[in-house]
């Protein structure tokens, strides 16, 4: 399955973080290769951190690339809907936009 993280899921695969669902868990493990970020997250986090409302994410931020190919990521611009990819969010509103979601 190809899957696309949204911001806040990929800061918890790479902290390792239990808000992680179990179900989203086990796919990216079984197949990292099949999973892509979005360069708009890379955005997301500059914002945040840069308003002061994400500090503990400066470190991915100033790491991005490099972090993206360490789990053997695919870094796309193109929306989940657009591409025929199943966005891992917990955010329930992002179905509602067409996208398939896992979590």
């Amino acid at each position: 399955m190809r899957t696309l993280f949204d911001t806040h899921a990929l800061f918890w695969w790479l902290t390792d973080d239990a808000r992680l669902g179990s179900l989203a868990r086990q796919v990216v493990s079984d197949d990292p290769d099949t999973v892509h970020v979005s360069v708009a997250t890379a955005w997301e986090i500059a914002i945040k951190v840069g308003q002061g409302k994400w500090p503990e994410a400066r470190w991915l931020i100033e790491n991005f690339e490099r972090e993206i190919a360490s789990e053997g990521f695919a870094l796309l611009v193109a929306q989940a809907a657009s591409e025929g990819l199943t966005l891992v969010t917990s955010d329930a509103a992002l179905v509602t936009l067409g996208a398939r979601c896992l979590w």
